[in-house]
């Protein structure tokens, strides 16, 4: 699968779920109910999205979108 596949609205909300869940995560995080309910509307976002109907491996293809968010979160860091 090529990366270009995935919409940038998808990329980036699963880029937005990752930077959400390390807030959460981190020691003593502020706001954890705003927080949470953040987590929970991105979730939502990621699990519902139009683009998961078109692909014949969704398992798949959503382990690829996290790993892409992952590496393009820590390109945007560097």
């Amino acid at each position: 699968m090529d990366v270009t596949d995935f919409p940038d609205d998808l990329v980036q909300t699963q880029a937005a779920w990752n930077a959400t869940y390390q807030a959460l995560a981190a020691p003593r995080p502020r706001d954890t109910t705003a927080l949470r309910r953040r987590l929970l509307h991105l979730s939502v976002r990621l699990w519902w999205h139009p683009y998961w109907e078109t692909v014949p491996s969704v398992p798949a293809a959503r382990s690829e979108l996290r790993h892409l968010a992952r590496t393009h979160g820590a390109v945007r860091a560097a």
